[in-house]
């Protein structure tokens, strides 16, 4: 179940960065953005491939534990089931079958809301070159990551952690987004 939720995640994630890795690539190398005068807290321009690639890895596969999470919930048996460490996991109060579907779904939505907002953003920033829109853009980008930290700590405390620091890194473009803008506009 894993290795197929896997695979999911993968693709839906890899469309993303390549639809966000077409739109750089195109924009980067334009005049508009050489002219661009930028904070000085903006990373060298190696550092973005490397830590997305990283984050990107990460989102896919805490996205596919959650979601196999979630799906063992829709049918735990009555007294809980083991894990692979043969640890026996309770139903917590009120994590009914029925709420377990629905948290699946709503991660499922919340994913792909992300991943389009991802992918939206560069397409905003180099592609209509649009620094004000770009940063609202990325500010709900931002939003919409710690809420996919939040869903994945409900399934499971550690893997709500393991989103943090893709949250953590779009609050960070939010503020470059937003500083790029005031030194352009």
């Amino acid at each position: 179940m894993f290795w197929t939720t896997l695979l999911k995640t993968s693709a839906q994630t890899a469309a993303a960065a390549a639809a966000g890795t077409a739109a750089t690539a195109r924009g980067v190398d334009s005049t508009w953005y050489a002219d661009l005068r930028t904070p000085a807290l903006q990373p060298p321009p190696e550092v973005f491939p490397v830590v997305w690639t990283a984050l990107y890895a990460d989102l896919a596969v805490t996205s596919a534990a959650v979601l196999t999470e979630l799906e063992r919930r829709t049918c735990p048996g009555r007294h809980g089931h083991r894990d692979r460490s043969g640890v026996i996991r309770r139903p917590r109060p009120g994590d009914t079958p029925s709420a377990a579907v629905r948290r699946r779904r709503g991660y499922r939505t919340a994913l792909t809301v992300n991943l389009a907002l991802n992918a939206g953003w560069s397409w905003v920033f180099f592609g209509k070159q649009d620094t004000a829109l770009a940063t609202v853009v990325a500010a709900a980008l931002t939003a919409s990551s710690a809420d996919l930290a939040r869903r994945a700590g409900r399934a499971r405390p550690l893997l709500g952690a393991a989103l943090l620091p893709y949250a953590g890194w779009c609050g960070f473009a939010t503020v470059l987004s937003g500083r790029i803008h005031r030194l352009n506009a």
